[in-house]
């Protein structure tokens, strides 16, 4: 996507990686819009969070790729007391796509992959 000219939001957990990963890309490309936003998946106050400085600094949003996902966590529970690996895999993505899903229909043709 960046390739292409896409402008490019990283939704990532971790602010140094995020960033690295940020500069890489630009670095690699010489797309100079992509960019690091904070996101825990663990944390539905975070993708609130994470959705409404989105909707507020994007006018568009054209692809939503839900990639993240954790492998089996017994026993650990996301900062809501869910089940780590559904509250990230699922609740998580669930609750992003549905609060940037009338963004996503304002910038129709739009996907959600």
């Amino acid at each position: 996507l960046a390739r292409r000219g896409a402008r490019v939001i990283l939704a990532c957990r971790s602010k140094q990686r995020g960033e690295a990963a940020a500069y890489d890309i630009r670095k690699e490309t010489g797309n100079m819009e992509v960019l690091f936003m904070p996101l825990d998946l663990a944390s539905l106050k975070s993708v609130r969070a994470f959705a409404e400085a989105f909707l507020n600094s994007e006018p568009r949003l054209d692809i939503l790729v839900n990639n993240a996902g954790v492998g089996i966590y017994a026993g650990v529970r996301t900062s809501d007391g869910f089940n780590m690996q559904f509250g990230v895999n699922h609740l998580g993505h669930f609750l992003l796509t549905n609060l940037l899903l009338q963004r996503l229909k304002e910038c129709s043709p739009s996907r959600i992959v």
